[in-house]
């Protein structure tokens, strides 16, 4: 059983560190997730006052690096400790550790300080060091499908594939060789992103909302149905091609209302109400729940000029991906080093603060514009203390040896 009274080392270990993937990665998510919001709310500020930066050190525009980081910095890291924590299970095969990942969490922290320091680097250099964690994750992965090969996982190579062309498509635009392509990377990314939510979220939110259920003594538990989760990865599958070719508008918006009732139909027999007395699970239905309200704004957006893209856009990215990247990083940090799964009040106010943080940031232009600026502050003050909530009570997690060891 899982325990929670053995006392711990005051010190971290650096071989407990890079002995699993989780810790380093998912450490670098929560603590570069405050540290990168609050250099964009630094800026934020700065120009709302007036001031300017007589010489940046970065070379994308400041909105261009914000969801650059927030994209591939912050989600690649949760991302890369979920996939070399998960398909060791899967395909039981040893976890990537020890100088492997020290070169790989090294190189996470090599792509974020060329992008930071961008402008005084190459372009070609800045572009090799951003996107070779991608390249290493997407080789590790092959390996370890390789080993023991399965239809069910093998859509995971296309996903890492697609984050790896989305950066490069930023990358390209860039070094000059293409025009008006960071957008269209980082929409690229956001989306392969949101396919990953859904292909996850279809195997994780019944089974851990089973497991949950069955503990309480319910009988009536979640049901999937292959259709609606056919029909859902493929939804969000033909918004990714639809954004890439830039479609007309009103097919664009067909798109995601189907996108929307395909996954409103997949999630109606999640049991999602009969979760809110366990909140390490209705983070994940919420995150769910974000994401179909972040299509509806979307495809409402396509058909309806008035309401930006960009509303629909901040629901899907700090709504859906900020609640299910914590959600899934906080239950597998605490399973993996022998912790009971078992939401703290601190992370229980990290999960409503994600929603909070969304919900100011979506309904803020539409109604309150004249006070635009407060909102976006409100919201990332919000996003940054619960980062730095969950930085604070995971760093002994994360780096301290598993309980009962």
């Amino acid at each position: 059983m899982p325990r929670s009274d053995v006392p711990l080392p005051e010190v971290m270990s650096m071989h407990v560190f890079f002995s699993y993937a989780f810790r380093p990665f998912f450490l670098f998510a929560f603590v570069y997730a405050f540290v990168a919001m609050s250099a964009w709310l630094f800026w934020i500020g700065l120009h709302a006052a007036g001031g300017d930066v007589l010489e940046m050190s970065i070379s994308l525009p400041p909105y261009q690096w914000h969801a650059h980081e927030m994209l591939f910095g912050y989600a690649m890291a949760a991302i890369t400790g979920f996939f070399l924590t998960a398909v060791p299970n899967w395909t039981n095969t040893r976890p990537v550790q020890g100088p492997t990942l020290i070169v790989l969490a090294g190189t996470w922290i090599a792509g974020r300080l060329a992008i930071w320091f961008s402008a005084y680097l190459p372009e070609p250099m800045v572009a090799v060091l951003d996107m070779s964690l991608i390249l290493m994750l997407l080789g590790l992965v092959l390996k370890a499908l390789s080993a023991r090969w399965s239809k069910r996982n093998v859509i995971f190579v296309p996903i890492l594939l697609g984050l790896l062309g989305a950066n490069l498509l930023v990358h390209l635009e860039q070094m000059g060789i293409t025009e008006d392509t960071t957008a269209m990377g980082h929409i690229l990314a956001l989306n392969v992103i949101l396919i990953l939510i859904v292909i996850i979220g279809g195997r994780v939110v019944p089974a851990f909302t089973t497991n949950a259920l069955r503990r309480q003594g319910e009988e009536n538990l979640p049901q999937s149905h292959p259709l609606f989760d056919i029909a859902s990865i493929l939804s969000m599958v033909l918004i990714a091609v639809s954004d890439l070719i830039a479609l007309d508008d009103d097919l664009r918006g067909a798109v995601t209302v189907f996108a929307v009732v395909a996954n409103l139909l997949r999630i109606r027999n999640w049991q999602t109400t009969r979760t809110l007395s366990e909140p390490i699970v209705w983070i994940i239905h919420l995150a769910y729940v974000w994401l179909i309200a972040g299509l509806a704004l979307k495809a409402f957006a396509l058909f309806n000029p008035d309401l930006s893209e960009v509303t629909a856009m901040h629901a899907l990215t700090v709504g859906a991906v900020g609640s299910m990247t914590i959600g899934i990083m906080t239950r597998a940090a605490l399973g993996h080093t022998g912790r009971l799964i078992h939401a703290s009040p601190v992370m229980v106010a990290a999960f409503a603060m994600m929603s909070l943080a969304a919900l100011i940031r979506v309904a803020s232009p539409a109604l309150f514009p004249e006070f635009y600026n407060e909102a976006m502050l409100v919201s990332g003050l919000l996003w940054i203390a619960l980062f730095f909530g969950l930085s604070w009570i995971f760093w002994p997690v994360l780096t301290r040896p598993r309980v009962g060891t």
